[in-house]
């Protein structure tokens, strides 16, 4: 099993850059490696299923994971890849986002079993915060050059670009932060392996380099590619921001939607980073595909997969569910079974109008509840005539021109959907 883990890594396209001798390294020795995350939100984002993923590959070929969470880190900032200094965040918030956050590791690694490779949490507030700023420049700070911290990469494109705002000392010190961490956990806990995010790779070779230089001793250290959209835009992204892992953030709906949504391009490269399907599997997962792009089956399998595995299969059918309101048959049974922020969320952007819920008690003729009470449609005349072609629907039922809308009619007690043919929607919001 442990011979499998870089190999699993190559065909799932999931291996950036890796030290010489790490491959050997594990197919013949058990080891104890880590991933750091930024505690700096109380959700991960799919951005974060990455980095995750290479943790559970790592467990499942016998290998120890190790999430180490930035608490001091998190105060601090990690230039790499970013042009702007971010807000530090004080104690308190990083200790609330921490219990959050290892709610959600605790879905794909397993930290509770009798296993001897159980997934450990860790927080580098807890040994960063008990060392003096004179203790770490003596003992930490002696051992690696600024030469060798301005080489990198992270901290060039920062100074050398054209701005008032510069670099801080504080940013400039993170590297040598994150790699007393590698030194750290190396000496405390075993820990040989540091993977990261490619862009982690300047960081994450600072700490090797320190465990070189104050314990001449060998670690290693391998990343992954950072995933980006075909059209290379940024993966974990929509209109509304980050895709996020917690339901009260991101909508198990639109979750699911993310998903569906990507291009065939792109879902070819997922289903390999975002399931842990065999390679047998995928191949023909991808055969079946390209034989019928119009059935869309790498995105259904990877919407179906993920959305398991981070929210449960009662959410995922909940999101089909809602889906299908939109896109398939349904009834006013599955509007009524959605919850008003899903059902708000689905129809965003359809034209509204208010009424009174008195004007309801007695109920209103359709025809003109679809012109004059709401100017769905332009005329009365068009409303009979859409009614005898037997285009019109009310809470996804068709109906006859002689209906008469009522309270009865309600989803949720404060809604009505219209709808005319199959994409025409209008929603009433009943006061």
């Amino acid at each position: 099993m442990m011979k499998e883990f870089i190999k699993e890594l190559k065909w799932r396209g999931m291996l950036h850059d890796v030290i010489p001798g790490t491959e050997e390294h594990l197919s013949k020795n058990k080891t104890i490696g880590y991933i750091g995350f930024d505690p700096t939100s109380d959700s991960l984002h799919i951005g974060s299923l990455v980095p995750i993923f290479i943790l559970k590959h790592f467990q499942n070929a016998g290998h120890t994971p190790i999430v180490l969470l930035g608490g001091a880190t998190g105060m601090i900032g990690d230039p790499s890849g970013k042009s702007d200094e971010r807000n530090l965040l004080d104690k308190k918030i990083l200790k609330y986002n921490e219990k959050k956050l290892k709610l959600q590791f605790e879905k794909f690694l397993d930290f509770k079993s009798n296993i001897p490779n159980k997934a450990l949490l860790v927080n580098n507030y807890d040994w960063m915060s008990k060392f003096s700023i004179i203790d770490f420049s003596r003992d930490i700070g002696k051992h690696i050059t600024v030469n060798y911290m301005m080489a990198k990469e992270s901290v060039k494109k920062r100074i050398s670009k054209d701005t008032t705002q510069g670099m801080s000392f504080t940013e400039f010190t993170y590297q040598l932060i994150q790699g007393y961490d590698f030194l750290y956990l190396y000496k405390e806990m075993n820990c040989q392996l540091q993977m990261g995010g490619s862009d982690q790779w300047g960081n994450i070779t600072t700490g090797t380099e320190l465990i070189r230089r104050k314990e001449n001793k060998k670690a290693y250290a391998m990343t992954c590619p950072l995933i980006k959209k075909s059209d290379g835009s940024k993966f974990g992204k929509s209109e509304g921001g980050n895709i996020w892992l917690d339901k009260n953030k991101t909508s198990v709906y639109k979750f699911y939607q993310y998903w569906l949504n990507i291009t065939d391009e792109d879902a070819i490269s997922y289903i390999k980073v975002f399931t842990f399907l065999s390679k047998d599997k995928v191949e023909d997962l991808i055969q079946e595909h390209n034989k019928d792009k119009a059935r869309r089956i790498l995105q259904n399998k990877i919407a179906e997969v993920v959305t398991i595995m981070v929210h449960g299969e009662q959410d995922l059918n909940n999101a089909i569910r809602a889906s299908k309101v939109l896109f398939g048959k349904s009834s006013k049974e599955d509007l009524e079974s959605l919850d008003e922020n899903t059902f708000t969320e689905i129809f965003e952007g359809v034209p509204s109008s208010t009424i009174l819920k008195s004007k309801l008690s007695k109920g209103i003729e359709i025809e003109n509840l679809l012109a004059s009470d709401t100017n769905f449609l332009k005329s009365v005349s068009e409303a009979r005539r859409s009614l005898k072609e037997n285009s019109i629907s009310v809470n996804k039922n068709k109906i006859s021109e002689n209906y008469k809308v009522s309270n009865s009619d309600l989803i949720n007690n404060k809604y009505v959907l219209l709808q005319r043919g199959k994409k025409n929607y209008y929603l009433l919001i009943v006061n």
